[in-house]
C-alpha cells in the first residue's frame, strides 16, 4: 500500500509542475518516512547512485558537444553534408538527417543537436523556400539519432543501472542509428516528390573535397571515439575525457574559434546540465532501490507474465507503456524508473540486456518529440520563432518512420546486435 501511495505523489507531483529530481526524492522519502526506515538510508543511497565511475563519462560528453557547437564545427559539418547529399531531391530534408548523423558522434544528446544543428538548418532550408513545418519536422525527427549513435549520454545511464557493458551499448546503437537516418531520408524523399522540392545544388567532386577538407579533423571524433573504445585503448569513460581534449585542440589549436570566455561559459553550462543529470539520478535510485527492495519488480513481471507468456505480446505491452511515460517524463528519470522493473522480465523472457537498451532509449527519444515534455520540440519553437503546437504538428508525420524502425529493432535483435556480437562476443 505504502508503494501504491509512493507512486500516486510521484504523479501529483510531477502533474503540478515539481521537478523531477525533487519530486523522486519526496515521494521515496514519505515511503521511508511511513515505513519507519532509518533516515540515513535515503541519503546513503543517493550517494552511492551517482557514486560511480562510468557516470564520469557524462559531464565530459556534454562539455565536448558544447565546445564542438561554440567552436563553428556545427558549420563545418553542415557545409560538408550539404555538398554530400545535398543534390538528391530536397536536398536539404537529406543534408538535415546526414549532419545528425554525423553530429550523433559527437554529442550524444537529442536535445544539443537541435540546439546546435536546428538554428542551421531550419534557417538554410526556410531560405531556399522550404515550407517551416517541414524544416521543423525533420530537424526534430533527424535529432533523436544522437542518442542511439555512439556516443550517447542515455546508454551510459542505462548502462549503469542495467549493470550492462557501455562499450557493447555503443556498437549496438551504430546500425540502428543509420537505419533511423535511412528511414527518415526516405520520407524526406516522399515529401519531396509530393511538394515538389528541389535540389539544393548538382553534385561536385570539387565542393565535395572542399567541404571534406575543411570538416575532416572534426569528423574524426567519432573515429576516435568509437574506435578507441573498440579497440580497447580506453574504456567509454576515458573516451568522453579524448573527445574534450580532442575539441578543445580543434578550438585553441587549429581553428583558433574557443576563447577563455568561450570555455568559461561552456563549462558553466557543462556544471549545470551535469547537475541536473545526477540529481535525477541520485533521486530515482532510492526510488528505484525502494522498488527492488520490495520485490516490486518481481510482482510485476508476474502479473504481466500471468496475463501472458507470448513473448511477442509482452514486447508490444513494454514498448507501449514505454512509449506512454515517455510521453510525461524526462529521458533520465525514465530509465532509471524503469529499467529496475523492465529489466528482469526481458532477461526472464530471454531478451538481451544490450538488445533491450537500445529499444528502451528510442522508444524514449519519441518521446522527445511529443507533448507534454517534448523537449525537442520546446527548443526548436524557440530557436525557429514557431508556436509549440505547430511544431507537434509537424513533427507527428516523421514519428511513422521512427516507430516503423522501432517495431524492426523490437522483433530482430540481430539489426542491434550483429555488431556487439561481432567486436566483443
Amino acid at each position: 500500500m505504502s508503494i501504491l501511495f509512493m507512486f500516486l505523489i510521484l504523479f501529483a507531483l510531477l502533474v503540478v509542475g515539481v521537478p523531477v529530481a525533487v519530486s523522486l526524492g519526496l515521494a521515496s522519502l514519505f515511503f521511508i518516512l511511513m515505513e519507519g526506515i532509518p533516515n540515513i538510508v535515503l541519503l546513503h543511497n543517493m550517494v552511492n547512485g551517482i557514486n560511480s565511475f562510468p557516470l564520469i563519462a557524462i559531464p565530459f560528453f556534454i562539455l565536448a558537444g558544447h565546445l564542438m557547437n561554440t567552436g563553428g564545427i556545427t558549420n563545418r559539418i553542415f557545409a560538408f553534408a550539404r555538398s554530400l547529399v545535398g543534390w538528391m531531391p530536397g536536398g536539404l530534408g537529406h543534408v538535415n538527417v546526414g549532419a545528425s548523423v554525423i553530429f550523433a558522434g559527437m554529442s550524444g544528446a537529442a536535445v544539443a543537436d537541435a540546439g546546435g544543428l536546428g538554428n542551421v538548418e531550419i534557417k538554410a532550408m526556410k531560405d531556399a523556400g522550404y515550407d517551416t513545418d517541414f524544416s521543423v519536422g525533420i530537424t526534430a525527427a533527424s535529432s533523436t539519432i544522437g542518442p542511439i549513435i555512439p556516443p550517447s549520454l542515455p546508454l551510459v545511464i542505462y548502462g549503469v543501472m542495467a549493470d550492462t557493458s557501455i562499450g557493447q551499448l555503443f556498437a549496438a546503437g551504430l546500425v540502428p542509428g543509420l537505419l533511423m537516418a535511412f528511414s527518415l531520408m526516405v520520407m524526406v524523399s516522399w515529401f519531396a516528390k509530393i511538394r515538389k522540392y528541389p535540389k539544393d545544388d548538382h553534385f561536385s567532386f570539387k565542393v565535395l573535397w572542399s567541404t571534406f577538407k575543411r570538416a575532416c579533423l572534426p569528423l574524426m571524433t567519432p573515429v576516435i571515439i568509437v574506435g578507441g573504445i573498440s579497440t580497447g585503448i580506453f574504456s567509454p569513460t576515458e573516451a568522453a575525457v579524448a573527445a574534450v581534449a580532442y575539441s578543445m585542440f580543434l578550438g585553441l589549436v587549429v581553428y583558433r574559434t574557443l576563447s577563455f570566455n568561450n570555455i568559461l561559459k561552456v563549462s558553466q553550462e557543462t556544471i549545470e546540465t551535469t547537475a541536473s543529470i545526477l540529481m535525477i539520478v541520485a533521486a530515482s535510485t532510492i526510488f528505484a532501490w525502494i522498488l527492488t527492495a520490495n520485490q516490486f519488480a518481481t510482482f510485476f513481471a508476474d502479473q504481466l507474465l500471468s496475463f501472458t507468456d507470448n513473448k511477442v505480446a509482452i514486447l508490444l505491452i513494454i514498448t507501449l507503456l514505454v512509449l506512454v511515460i515517455g510521453c510525461f517524463m524526462e529521458t533520465i528519470a525514465a530509465i532509471t524508473i524503469l529499467v529496475p522493473v523492465l529489466l528482469p522480465i526481458v532477461i526472464q523472457i530471454g531478451i538481451d540486456p544490450v538488445h533491450f537498451g537500445i529499444i528502451l532509449i528510442l522508444n524514449l527519444m519519441l518521446g522527445l518529440l511529443t507533448p507534454p515534455v517534448g523537449m525537442v520540440l520546446y527548443v526548436l519553437a524557440k530557436v525557429s520563432d514557431t508556436p509549440f503546437e505547430r511544431c507537434v504538428i509537424a513533427t507527428a508525420p516523421f514519428l511513422v518512420p521512427l516507430i516503423a524502425v522501432l517495431m524492426l529493432l523490437t522483433f530482430i535483435p540481430a539489426i542491434s546486435m550483429w555488431l556487439p556480437t561481432m567486436i566483443y562476443r
